[in-house]
């Protein structure tokens, strides 16, 4: 497994990546124990003073003005993981939970949470012997904080609950002792920081993100081979017309067509005199506008989203002025930024989909494209890609519905002392299956393009070097559609093209300058 040294505050989207792409293990760096232990001190010290301090002795929500004396401040910290433990739903994958578990680390680990180092040590033991907490995926609207996946994280360290362990159901006490490790009880302080943050619903906003980096790539790549199947110009991508516009994703986009282009037989069978068409339709013309506009989009979550990775999330939070402890109560605990950056993913993911949904149904139509119908030979015998291209149309429709801001929703709880929340848990959660979807349509338009590759080449015209090497990756998962076959199996194998990013290996140094957060 790969080893990443983590230093509180300070995570990557490099280092993200790799969390959720791989089993890891996790190195603390030393020098975080010092402001850990200094922040436990502080929270010892404002118990001694005997007054009431929110979530250290007292309840909790409306609650919060219930003191609670000394003798009950470990049972006060249990009995709010137990009940808030009220998850439901199908478990979220154990890349999202290492995504949480590493976040949650690097928030505690920067002293102002005023927790023990061996709580810490607690979770860092569970993620670096890849035990996965049982967290259901519903129960939180994103503040105060993700309270209830949070819970259900923690009950594997109290060894309660279930943990999955390569694959297996086991309980968490079992877990633990397979793996040499120790149930932790919590100290005054210790559940709250636990679960007040926003770990779930960044984790679940970053999957969304590292998906949507991958389509739009896959996509310009798809598009690109689009525009040689319908023998479009390249012409719309000139950077002079960029350039006069100025916007970072569309000049990046553009000057990633004209490359994968470049050298391209089909497109030199038809330019000057022998084009007689003026303008290409937009779904062609206008990819570097549309899809330059989700670029930086994605470019603009990702900013959000590695900052909110490395921020402290619980409440209250602690700090020394003058070296007088304080703990003082605030609310970074409510997801309102990430439920807006999920909320641009969503736009993103779907124009990604419904520009490439416009692409297949100009590829199937005979009079914009100059292919055979519905991309088949013999066609009224064959339907060919006729169906193909609906199921891509109702994917495109089904994701403008889930496109619809989560973040413009908002319900009270706890009595209306938490009136305001983000939703920012389903706003992430909601971007998997839109990805899925336009990994879906991108797959449709990667067969139609395709298709319309090998009309031409049965002419003797190729298509460039770059895309190429896209056409040959599928024909070595789908063979040519000669005549009507059972479909939907092809549509899966270039689905996992797509999701997996194998179109997009070969060209990296050309979008090196894409992606900016980092």
């Amino acid at each position: 497994m790969t080893m990443l040294t983590l230093i509180p505050g300070k995570l990557t989207l490099e280092q993200l990546r790799q969390v959720y792409d791989q089993d890891v293990t996790i190195e603390l760096v030393a020098s975080a124990y010092e402001a850990i232990d200094v922040s436990r001190k502080a929270v010892e010290a404002i118990i001694a003073k005997d007054k009431s301090a929110y979530g250290i002795n007292t309840g909790f929500g409306l609650l919060a003005k219930t003191r609670i004396s000394d003798d009950e401040l470990e049972l006060l910290q249990r009995n709010l993981i137990l009940s808030h433990s009220v998850g439901t739903g199908e478990r979220l994958p154990d890349n999202v939970v290492r995504l949480i578990m590493v976040m949650k680390v690097s928030s505690l680990a920067q002293g102002m949470s005023g927790i023990r180092r061996e709580l810490v040590d607690s979770l860092l033991g569970i993620i670096n012997h890849n035990i996965i907490p049982n967290i259901p995926a519903k129960g939180s609207v994103g503040a105060s904080g993700d309270l209830a996946p949070l819970s259900h994280m923690t009950l594997a360290m109290l060894g309660e609950g279930e943990v999955f362990v390569n694959g297996k159901k086991l309980s968490a006490k079992q877990a633990l002792s397979d793996a040499g490790l120790q149930p932790i009880t919590l100290a005054a302080k210790e559940g709250l920081a636990l679960i007040n943050g926003t770990q779930i619903s960044t984790a679940l906003t970053l999957r969304g993100y590292f998906m949507a980096q991958d389509l739009v790539a896959t996509a310009t790549a798809v598009g690109s081979l689009s525009i040689d199947a319908a023998k479009g110009s390249d012409a719309p991508f000139d950077p002079r017309i960029h350039q006069a516009r100025g916007h970072h994703g569309q000049i990046e986009i553009a000057k990633t067509h004209r490359q994968l282009i470049e050298g391209s037989k089909i497109r030199a069978s038809h330019q000057g005199d022998n084009d007689d068409r003026v303008q290409d339709p937009y779904c062609l013309r206008c990819q570097p506008q549309v899809m330059g506009a989700c670029l930086d989009l994605i470019n603009q979550a990702g900013k959000t989203l590695l900052i909110e990775a490395n921020a402290v999330t619980d409440n209250p939070l602690i700090f020394h002025d003058n070296n007088n402890p304080v703990a003082i109560s605030g609310g970074n605990f409510h997801a309102e930024p990430v439920a807006f950056a999920a909320d641009i993913l969503a736009l993103a993911i779907s124009e990604i989909g419904s520009m490439s949904e416009r692409r297949v149904a100009l590829l199937i139509d005979t009079t914009l494209s100059g292919l055979p119908p519905f991309l088949v030979n013999n066609p009224g015998v064959n339907s060919g890609f006729m169906i193909a291209h609906v199921t891509a149309a109702a994917l495109a429709s089904e994701n403008k519905s889930h496109a619809h801001p989560a973040s413009v929703d908002s319900i009270p709880t706890s009595a209306n002392q938490e009136d305001h929340v983000s939703m920012a848990t389903f706003a992430g959660r909601r971007l998997f299956e839109m990805a899925h979807n336009t990994a879906t349509i991108v797959a449709i338009e990667l067969l139609a393009a395709a298709q319309g590759i090998d009309f031409h080449q049965q002419e003797g015209l190729t298509t460039s070097a770059y895309l190429q090497v896209v056409y040959d990756r599928l024909r070595q998962k789908v063979a040519y559609y000669d005549k009507d076959r059972y479909f939907a199996p092809d549509i899966e194998a270039a689905k996992q093209l797509v999701l997996n990013a194998e179109l997009i290996n070969n060209w990296a140094a050309l979008r090196e300058n894409w992606f900016l957060a980092n």
